[in-house]
Formats: C-alpha cells, sequence, structure tokens
C-alpha cells in the first residue's frame, strides 16, 4: 500500500473503558482537562464524554448504560478500566477500509450515522489495538458547544 492510496489520517483520541465517568473524571480534570461533550451513543449501549487536554490531545471515556449489556460491559469483564481503543479520523472512510483491506487487514462494524462513519480494524492485528477509523460529517458538530474545539487544528479532515 502506498501513502498515495491512504487518505489523509490522523489520531483522533484514545478511548478509554471507565465504570464511571463521574468517577474517573477528576483525575482528567487534574491533569487539566476540560470536558467538550457527554452523551449517549445512538445505540443506547453507552455514554461518551470528551475531553479535550491542550491544544492537540484528545481522550475519551465511555461508560456502560445501567442495565444494558453491550460489548462495554463485556469489555469491564473481563479486563476492567482502561485503554480501551485509539480512534483514527480519516478524511474519507471508503479509501480507507478499500485500502487497508487491499493489504489484508481486516475491518469489521462500519457503520454509518448522520454525524459520522465508523468502522474498526479488528485488534487481531500486529499491534493487538481495536483502531477505530472515523471520519466525521457537517451534521457531527451542530448543537454543540464550540464546535471548532471539537476537531483538532479545529476543522475536520476532508478530502482535498
Amino acid at each position: 500500500m502506498t501513502d498515495a492510496q491512504m487518505p489523509e489520517i490522523h489520531v483522533a483520541h484514545v478511548g478509554i473503558a471507565v465504570q464511571s465517568v463521574a468517577d474517573a473524571e477528576p483525575l482528567l480534570n487534574l491533569l487539566g482537562a476540560e470536558k467538550l461533550v457527554h452523551e449517549e451513543d445512538p445505540t443506547g449501549a453507552f455514554r461518551w464524554a470528551y475531553y479535550l487536554l491542550g491544544d492537540a490531545s484528545r481522550v475519551e471515556l465511555i461508560e456502560p448504560v445501567e442495565d444494558e449489556r453491550s460489548f462495554l460491559t463485556s469489555f469491564l469483564e473481563e479486563n476492567g478500566p482502561g485503554m480501551h481503543h485509539v480512534t483514527l479520523e480519516v478524511a474519507a472512510m471508503d479509501a480507507a477500509v478499500e485500502g487497508l483491506e487491499s493489504e489484508g487487514i481486516r475491518v469489521v462494524d462500519r457503520t454509518d450515522y448522520e454525524g459520522w462513519s465508523e468502522a474498526f480494524v479488528s485488534p487481531k492485528n500486529p499491534t493487538g489495538v481495536l483502531f477505530q477509523l472515523m471520519e466525521y460529517h457537517e451534521p457531527f458538530a451542530e448543537g454543540r458547544p464550540d464546535p471548532e474545539r471539537l476537531y483538532l487544528g479545529g476543522e475536520r479532515l476532508s478530502e482535498s
């Protein structure tokens, strides 16, 4: 795979699985993090809180919704709190998935929402890390405070 085949990609954030955002958030506050968003996932299986650290670092805490069985409750039961995934923002999801799959990398669980598209690189890869690929769409920032602060560099990636 050549660089020309892959769209622009950068690390958007690191996702950390926790039992409770409220219990984990004080540590992020001590580290100087500022919460930008805390909302429920469109599937209703978990809630996520998104934090800004400095100018370019983002951390996401993900917590299960009470009485809901999900990938997250299973993860926490098996592993306890800790790093869950690394999210890579891509300028073009289709091109990124095509480029990875052409090299034999397994991409799973592609979902398109109004505000973003996501897919996951199976952790059964040489790094052992679950990578979330995310392409933000224009409506993602609508209705959220400080929309330009949601993205690294103030703007979502897009195809040139």
